[in-house]
């Protein structure tokens, strides 16, 4: 981005349809400047297909060749093979023939092998749509066929492919995408720690945020917060600059809405959008400025714990979540460095994932990794009682916890955060009549 587009956004102060406008010219940039936080990958260097992709797509040729044998067993058990064939393709009866099994296993192949293999998706969709359309199948071809009184088989081919299905859909999405996504993760953090590079978006001047000054020497530790929270800063920056992008998900009936765009090397991030009926600074107050009273107001927190005041702008802070989904997801603890800064037209709290010596993993929680991620303020530059808050969300709860799960989980959390935070401003506004 050239000096003048860079002033010209510090005089926006990030207001989201200023920075929209800007997008045209940021994209041109980009293309001809390499960005640190999302770097190419070097050629030659990294696998294009991960081991464990691999041994997913092997199991799913597995699928097709054990059912075809098992098939094909069938076929010669009473009558020569030719002659069933003959019976179950050519005279084919849903009620008493074993064919359409066969053909399920090739359609599982063949999505998954063209989905997982050939386009390498990085998603759950195409699986679930094949373990869904086999289980289904499956279930009316036992209730309405009469396979069980033929033979052994009619117990092993229907029991045997629903089986192997939900294996296929628990190793992709407990082994390859959870595995894959830990791989990125490393690998970028390998790459941020041996180039060290410059910020992707200029430096900008020193924020007049609320915190403790700490001692002129900083530690290595403290250097490494200041990065984070510098890095974790500049990201949200640029998921902001791409609200033409972000994927509709969801609303409620206050006009609250939940949006996501995928992120390298951090996948899906979640996005809400509110209005709320209030100046900025409140906002400011209750959400960004006194995080750990946060807890008093907010159900969706339970514990919210200043570890350390890195410098003016920079903190390390300790949170658990309170359980979600009806008690399914248990409550996650997690440790993030957060970045405060205050602009001419919104207020910005932008953190990540890190590690802090006073709180090491615990046996009680699950520690949970967030991405680049945090709080939007925008200042209404017509109507100073309104603003716009924004939170931008990428999580990693860890555990044995389906993706699906955790997307569906994550809205509804959002949506519930901003009820309680309406409610808490229509206390603190009543508070301040009296």
């Amino acid at each position: 981005m050239n000096q003048s587009n860079h002033l010209y956004l510090l005089e926006l102060g990030g207001s989201l349809p200023a920075i929209s406008s800007l997008n045209a010219s940021y994209s041109q940039a980009s293309l001809s400047l390499p960005s640190p936080y999302y770097p190419p990958l070097p050629p030659g260097e990294r696998r294009a297909f991960s081991d464990v992709r691999r041994t997913f797509c092997l199991f799913v040729t597995f699928d097709l060749l054990f059912i075809t044998l098992l098939w094909i067993i069938e076929l010669n058990i009473s009558k020569s093979i030719w002659t069933s064939l003959e019976n179950e393709v050519v005279h084919y009866n849903f009620k008493s023939s074993f064919f359409d099994i066969f053909l399920l296993a090739v359609f599982r192949f063949l999505c998954l092998q063209l989905g997982y293999a050939a386009f390498r998706l990085r998603h759950w969709w195409v699986i679930a749509i094949t373990t869904l359309v086999t289980s289904a199948f499956l279930i009316a071809k036992v209730i309405c066929s009469d396979l069980f009184s033929q033979n052994a088989f009619g117990y092993v081919l229907p029991i045997t492919s629903f089986v192997v299905a939900w294996l296929e859909t628990w190793f992709l999405d407990f082994k390859v995408l959870t595995q894959e996504a830990e791989d990125e993760r490393a690998y970028l953090a390998a790459v941020n720690a041996a180039c060290e590079p410059a910020p992707l978006i200029s430096p900008r001047p020193v924020s007049d945020g609320q915190f403790y000054s700490p001692p002129e020497s900083l530690a290595g530790n403290d250097k490494q917060f200041l990065r984070q929270g510098r890095e974790a800063m500049a990201v949200v920056e640029q998921i902001l600059t791409q609200e033409e992008n972000w994927k509709f998900e969801k609303t409620n009936e206050m006009g609250d809405a939940v949006y996501t765009l995928e992120i390298p090397f951090h996948g899906k991030t979640f996005i809400l959008k509110a209005l709320l009926q209030c100046a900025a600074e409140l906002v400011y107050q209750e959400v960004i400025l006194q995080p750990e009273k946060m807890v008093q107001w907010n159900r969706t927190v339970s514990v919210c714990q200043i570890l350390q005041r890195v410098d003016d702008n920079t903190m390390v802070s300790y949170d658990v979540s309170a359980g979600a989904a009806g008690g399914v997801v248990s409550p996650r603890d997690f440790v993030n460095v957060r970045r405060v800064e205050r602009r001419r037209d919104c207020y910005i709290s932008a953190g990540i994932a890190t590690s802090h010596s006073s709180k090491p993993p615990h046996s009680r929680y699950v520690r949970g990794e967030n991405g680049p991620g945090g709080f939007v303020v925008l200042k209404s530059s017509s109507n100073p009682s309104v603003c716009t808050f924004i939170w931008v969300l990428n999580t990693d709860l860890k555990g044995r916890l389906p993706r699906y799960l955790i997307h569906q989980s994550l809205a509804a959390t959002m949506f519930e955060f901003m009820s309680h935070l309406r409610q808490r401003i229509n206390e603190a506004r009543m508070g301040s009549l009296f």
